[in-house]
């Protein structure tokens, strides 16, 4: 049944006072980021670094990230006959963001047929519907073991400079190790989730006792490791957790099983829905594992999910692709000669505020206290945070050893030598988790660590200072054999970010492919194709998910809306299916439109 309008103006009421208790006027400069202030949290815990010489050669392509940009992107170079590629890392070893997150309980929160890439090239099987993390960077070897990525990578390495050297028309790359190499592409995949990020608590250096990230995991001193044995050290420890996103929502459980006690801190609750985690049946593989079986998935769940002509089977069948169905159906049962865009605005907050109510309700019926699970609730739209799918969170404040703090939306006040205080309570903990995510939002430079010196020694952060330039969100004018491999300009697919890298990957090995056939030296966009497809991007309106009138989060700029160079950031405007029909309609014409070669 439709929300009533008393329903629905209570709701967005609601929604408005607990989103205005969350603004801050620092924004995203509330969080400092996990550097060297942090010596001991910084450090990689997991590999040891080893010695070397510093490397002084030329490689074809070099590829700064070694996460699943590099490595798909490496893996379609060596299938198009390009396998002289170098991948560069600040981790130990392959990975990216599955390198660093081994906190208990990780798993993908998409189906791990689209989640995980390259499994119809690898022949794997997932043992899962939602796989967790060993699985997933157990993966990620196999790709770098199959197709040879391994031989010249660099691993415990951070990319301090890339300069365009017009006279040899190749990059020069140095690095922290003493490595000056050049190549004659490079690509940048620093990704979304690759700078984990604290809270900027007052006196986050004061606290004495042990602390760490969620990305930087210390089974030393929990005990157990990232296959799910029990953290039996935690036995004598009071443990607090800050952060209840999709991190927090899947450690927690776990630290609760062993800890003495588990202190849960809360800024804000995220939705939690069912996960309904499975084994996945070798005969049903089998049975859908025929060739093209992977990119038939990829389009059915975009599909599933797209504004225009819907397919009549649902792959997938999850959380992601039930949200779309679910406006869909409130949409299409609209009169035709009243549907306009109030109306569908209209039957699309009646479908979301339905959908919040039953994620609310959920809460009651797993979490036995009241006043706990009042403050569990998520009063915003659906799509506002990143919608998490848990069974085992919302049941573990049921035990006698977990504690929420809820902080009412204003977060931890301070952190002393031996504690946190929230409301004027001193917390004493022995342990501090901070499970406060990545900086989604953060600037390329910040990501990676450097900056880019393209033609005539402009700065790639320089070029992009007004917004961001690209062609298809790869490749930028006066950067010659230069991709950057991100959601932005592109596809801009949350839901799934593996699939925007998959589709990259195939048009930079097709362009690659293409010009060393040919003999060419440089390839870039045309000043005038950039500028078009720049103009396109900023025909789009935006989504609910980038709304001001969310509550503040990652995707929002914390609430203090997007301006001009926000804009420039979309994704097509035709969503994501539209982007990935426009790109595999370029591929196929081959002739590189909007493209400038040069010999």
């Amino acid at each position: 049944m439709a929300a009533t309008m008393l329903d629905k103006a209570s709701v967005k009421q609601k929604y408005a006072q607990e989103r205005a208790k969350r603004l801050r006027p620092d924004g995203n400069a509330q969080y400092i980021p996990l550097d060297a202030r942090f010596p001991e949290m910084a450090t990689d815990p997991y590999t040891l670094v080893k010695a070397r010489e510093p490397v002084h050669d030329h490689v074809t392509f070099a590829f700064v990230g070694a996460g699943f940009s590099g490595l798909v992107v490496g893996a379609r170079l060596a299938e198009a006959g390009v396998s002289d590629v170098r991948l560069i890392d600040k981790a130990g070893d392959v990975g990216g963001t599955w390198y660093w997150n081994r906190y208990p309980g990780v798993q993908c929160d998409t189906v791990s047929m689209i989640y995980l890439p390259l499994l119809e090239e690898t022949g794997y099987m997932p043992s899962e519907r939602y796989v967790h993390g060993p699985e997933i960077r157990a993966h990620c070897n196999r790709i770098a073991d199959q197709f040879g990525l391994r031989d010249k990578a660099l691993f415990h390495t951070e990319v301090t400079s890339v300069e365009w050297q017009q006279s040899d028309q190749r990059w020069r790359i140095t690095t922290n190790r003493g490595d000056d190499f050049t190549a004659k592409y490079i690509g940048m995949g620093t990704g979304p989730l690759s700078v984990a990020k604290l809270p900027g608590i007052p006196g986050i250096e004061r606290f004495r006792g042990k602390a760490f990230h969620t990305s930087r995991w210390d089974y030393e001193y929990t005990g157990g490791n990232a296959n799910g044995a029990a953290m039996d050290k935690l036995g004598d420890k009071r443990v607090a957790i800050i952060g209840t996103g999709a991190t927090g929502i899947q450690c927690v459980p776990y630290v609760a099983r062993t800890a003495k006690h588990l202190f849960v801190f809360q800024r804000t609750p995220s939705s939690v829905d069912e996960r309904g985690n499975r084994a996945v049946d070798p005969d049903w593989f089998k049975s859908i594992a025929e060739p093209g079986w992977q990119q038939r998935w990829y389009d059915n769940f975009v599909d599933n999910q797209s504004r225009g002509v819907i397919p009549t089977e649902d792959y997938i069948n999850d959380g992601w692709t039930a949200i779309s169905r679910r406006i869909r159906e409130r949409v299409f049962a609209l009169p035709s000669d009243q549907i306009d865009m109030t109306t569908i605005r209209a039957a699309v907050d009646d479908a979301d505020i339905e959908k919040m109510n039953e994620i609310r309700a959920r809460v009651d019926a797993l979490v036995h206290d009241r006043e706990t699970a009042e403050k569990l609730k998520a009063w915003y739209s659906q799509l506002c945070k990143r919608p998490c799918f848990n069974d085992l969170y919302l049941p573990a404040f049921n035990q006698p050893n977990v504690t929420l703090v809820d902080t009412d939306g204003r977060g931890v006040e301070e952190i002393t030598e031996t504690g946190l205080v929230v409301n004027g309570q001193h917390y004493e903990v022995d342990c501090i988790v901070y499970a406060s995510g990545f900086d989604f939002g953060a600037s390329f430079q910040l990501k990676s660590g450097f900056d880019v010196k393209g033609r005539d020694g402009q700065f790639l952060s320089e070029y992009w200072d007004n917004g961001l330039r690209t062609l298809h969100g790869l490749q930028t004018h006066n950067f010659p054999n230069a991709f950057t491999v991100q959601m932005f300009q592109a596809a801009n697919l949350a839901s799934n970010i593996p699939h925007n890298i998959v589709d990259h990957a195939k048009t930079i090995a097709q362009i690659v492919a293409h010009a060393e056939a040919r003999g060419f030296a440089e390839v870039e966009p045309a000043l005038e194709a950039e500028q078009a497809w720049v103009d396109l991007v900023l025909t789009g309106t935006g989504s609910l998910i980038t709304s001001p009138d969310c509550t503040p989060g990652f995707w929002n700029n914390e609430g203090q809306g997007w301006d001009q160079k926000f804009r420039q950031i979309q994704g097509h405007p035709g969503g994501p299916k539209a982007f990935f029909d426009h790109m595999n309609q370029w591929r196929a014409a081959g002739d590189f439109k909007g493209l400038h070669f040069a010999k």
